[in-house]
């Protein structure tokens, strides 16, 4: 079965930023030979609205069976508020939790994400997946897409 990896905003732009295009070039390479599935919100759908036109148009370069599409539930923000709640992050992270809450209700394989500051944190990552267990959810994994990059073997 393939991985179902939730992507978060910082993934399409990262495909454009030189400090993070070849990992992220990686990342896609992995999608157009079908090995994974990108799980992708309406919200990220929101946030691109604001974003360059090579950033919007990006995942309108690949088939629609290259995603699974979830949509942001009350659900969601009810748990995204409580991330909030317990002070994993901020109020002003609002949006980074409700991706968090997203890929967690979904079960998705992994999160993945190019944002240390607010979702691939080690303290951060503790601090979700205490309010998941608390709230009875499962832990959710969250990376780097370098962390999903596969490797030759030597």
């Amino acid at each position: 079965m393939k991985q179902r990896i939730y992507i978060d905003t910082s993934v399409v732009g990262g495909f454009f930023d030189s400090e993070f295009s070849e990992t992220t070039h990686g990342l896609f390479e992995r999608l157009e030979k079908k090995e994974i599935i990108f799980v992708v919100s309406d919200l990220l759908e929101l946030e691109l609205i604001g974003a360059p036109q090579k950033v919007r148009e990006l995942l309108y370069k690949y088939p629609p069976t290259s995603f699974e599409r979830i949509r942001l539930s009350k659900e969601a923000i009810e748990l995204a508020d409580k991330y909030i709640e317990e002070k994993v992050v901020g109020r002003t992270s609002l949006e980074d939790c409700r991706h968090i809450a997203l890929a967690t209700i979904h079960k998705v394989d992994v999160l993945v994400s190019w944002n240390f500051k607010h979702i691939v944190n080690l303290a951060r990552i503790k601090g979700y997946n205490s309010v998941n267990l608390r709230n009875g959810y499962s832990m959710l994994e969250i990376r780097s897409p370098k962390d999903l990059l596969t490797y030759e073997n030597d």
